[in-house]
C-alpha cells in the first residue's frame, strides 16, 4: 500500500483553508494534518496563533506545505520558505497571481513548485504527489517564469555546457555524456566546472550531482 502523504496548509483565508479541508479530504492518498494563519503559528513558535488543525501524532513535520506566497502578517515569502524547509517540510507556494519575479524568488529560496489558485483538484494532487517525491512540481506558471527569466540569477549556459549538465542531471555519468556528446571526458569535465561556476557566481553554489538536477528543474532547463 503506497504510503499517504501528509500535508498541512499555511493561509490567512479561512474560506480557503475550508474549501482545502473539503477537498483533500476526499483524497485517500493524502491527509491534511494542520492549518495556520502563519508560518509561525504552523511550527508552534511561541506568541503565535495555534493552528486550527494539530500536527500528526510524533510531532513529525508534514510532508508538504502548501504555503500562500502573500500572507497578512507581512512575513517575506523567501524567509517563510526557508523556514519550513528548515523544519523537514517540502513547499508547495500557492498564489493568486503569475509572478514571475516572485516565483524566481520562491524557487531561489527552496520552494519545490509553484501554483496559482486556480488549478483544480487533479493539479493540485499530483503537484502534491511530485514535491512528496522530490521531483519538484512543474506548471504552465512555473515554466513561463523560467523560460522568461533574464534575472541574473539563471546563469547563461552554452549550448554545450547546457547539453553536458542536463545529460549529467538526468543520470547519465560523464563518460556517457562525453561519448553523447563527441568530446571528451577532460572537455566535459571542463563544460560542468564552467556550468558550477556560473551558478556560484549568481549565488546558486552547486556541488552534487543532485544539485545539478535541482537546478535543471528550477530553470526549466529541459523544455527548452
Amino acid at each position: 500500500m503506497a504510503r499517504v502523504i501528509t500535508v498541512a496548509v499555511v493561509d490567512d483565508d479561512r474560506m480557503l483553508l475550508d474549501g482545502m479541508r473539503a477537498w483533500l479530504g476526499g483524497v485517500p492518498e493524502l491527509r491534511l494534518v494542520a492549518t495556520a494563519a502563519t508560518v509561525g503559528a504552523l511550527l508552534g513558535e511561541p506568541d503565535a496563533e495555534l493552528p486550527r488543525e494539530p500536527h500528526q501524532s510524533g510531532g513529525a513535520p508534514p510532508d508538504v506545505v502548501l504555503l500562500d506566497l502573500l500572507l497578512r502578517d507581512g512575513s517575506a515569502p523567501a524567509d517563510n520558505i526557508r523556514r519550513l524547509r528548515g523544519s523537514g517540510s517540502r513547499v508547495l507556494v500557492i498564489s493568486t497571481v503569475p509572478d514571475r519575479s516572485r516565483i524566481i524568488e520562491s524557487l531561489q529560496a527552496g520552494a519545490d513548485g509553484y501554483l496559482t489558485k486556480d488549478n483544480g483538484l487533479p493539479t493540485l494532487v499530483a503537484a502534491i504527489q511530485d514535491v512528496a517525491a522530490g521531483r519538484g512540481a512543474h506548471s504552465a506558471e512555473l515554466a513561463f517564469a523560467c523560460a522568461y527569466d533574464s534575472g541574473p540569477a539563471r546563469p547563461r549556459l552554452a549550448p554545450r555546457e547546457r547539453q553536458i549538465l542536463l545529460d549529467y542531471a538526468s543520470g547519465m555519468t560523464l563518460k556517457s555524456a562525453a561519448r553523447r556528446a563527441g568530446i571528451t571526458v577532460h572537455t566535459a569535465k571542463d563544460y560542468l566546472d564552467r556550468v558550477k561556476a556560473k551558478y556560484q557566481q549568481a549565488g546558486r553554489p552547486t556541488h552534487t550531482k543532485l544539485d545539478l538536477a535541482r537546478r535543471v528543474r528550477e530553470d526549466s532547463l529541459e523544455g527548452g
